[in-house]
C-alpha cells in the first residue's frame, strides 16, 4: 500500500525521462507545428520538415527541457 524508499527513488530517476520523451514527441517538426516552414513562418500539422526546422525545434526542445528538469526540478507522481 505504501511506497518503499527504493520505489520512490527509482520513480524520481524516471521523471526526467518521461518529460524528455513527451517533449520530444510533441516538438517533432511538422507534427503539431513547424518553425520556420517552407512558405510561412509557422505551419501547423504539415508533416514535412527541413534542416533549419530541425535545428530550431532542437533548440526549443533543449530550452524547455532544461527549464523543466534543471531549474524547476519537475516531479511527476502517479
Amino acid at each position: 500500500m505504501f511506497s518503499s524508499p527504493d520505489q520512490i527513488q527509482s520513480r524520481s530517476k524516471r521523471e526526467p525521462v518521461i518529460v524528455a520523451v513527451s517533449l520530444f514527441i510533441l516538438l517533432s517538426p511538422g507534427l503539431l507545428f513547424q518553425i520556420p516552414a517552407r512558405t510561412r513562418v509557422v505551419e501547423f500539422g504539415n508533416m514535412t520538415t527541413s534542416g533549419i526546422a530541425i535545428l530550431v525545434h532542437a533548440v526549443i526542445y533543449f530550452c524547455i527541457l532544461t527549464i523543466l528538469v534543471v531549474a524547476i526540478q519537475v516531479h511527476i507522481h502517479f
